[in-house]
């Protein structure tokens, strides 16, 4: 009886190599074979799955956005207004290796982005979808009356996104090993800073 072949966990196993080489030796050292190896697979065997490199990446980046958006979905559950402003932000922030490992994967997809439209469009979408969640935080939160100041939704969902990417630039170029940034302290002097 011929083997049955679940193509959508091969392709989960292939993005998890793709981090685990990221994570150890950059973007250069993610060569198709380096990934095949690592998953155990023939180097044929991507093919089927990812023609190229490039396809690999934006399934990965579309991976981890997906990923991120489940932990975030499943934290602010039954959260409305700061609560679950916060509990976004931590999801995203890179507090431990598994989401700088994360971030490692976003920065090389970015690079790509510069200079694709194709990625720079997935990246736009992915980061306006979050836009939209920490605005409906933040309209929760001011009517609740926990966030009092006078700068607008739009710009304040704009600065936290922001903070956000930069933590995952500063964790995914810090050293091996080197993991707390007080990021988590940035955030809650950040929300600190809205109830006035």
């Amino acid at each position: 009886m011929p083997k049955i072949v679940d193509h959508d966990e091969r392709r989960l196993e292939l993005v998890d190599a793709t981090w685990r080489i990221i994570a150890r030796q950059g973007l250069e050292g993610a060569t198709m074979r380096e990934i095949a190896l690592e998953a155990g697979f023939a180097n044929g065997a991507l093919k089927p799955y990812f023609p190229t490199k490039d396809t690999l990446l934006e399934f990965a980046f579309s991976h981890v956005f997906n990923r991120t958006n489940r932990r975030i979905a499943e934290v602010t559950a039954g959260k409305a207004g700061l609560d679950a402003l916060r509990a976004f932000c931590l999801e995203v922030l890179p507090l431990d290796e598994e989401r700088v490992n994360e971030a490692r994967i976003v920065i090389p997809f970015w690079q790509k982005a510069v200079n694709d439209p194709r990625k720079a469009d997935i990246h736009r979408q992915s980061m306006e979808e979050w836009v939209a969640g920490l605005r409906r935080c933040l309209a929760e939160a001011r009517d609740a009356g926990d966030v009092r100041t006078a700068v607008d939704d739009s710009l304040l969902a704009r600065q936290l996104l922001n903070m956000l990417l930069g933590a995952q630039i500063e964790a995914a170029l810090a050293p091996d090993g080197a993991q707390d940034f007080g990021h988590a302290a940035q955030l809650e002097g950040y929300l600190e800073l809205l109830r006035n």
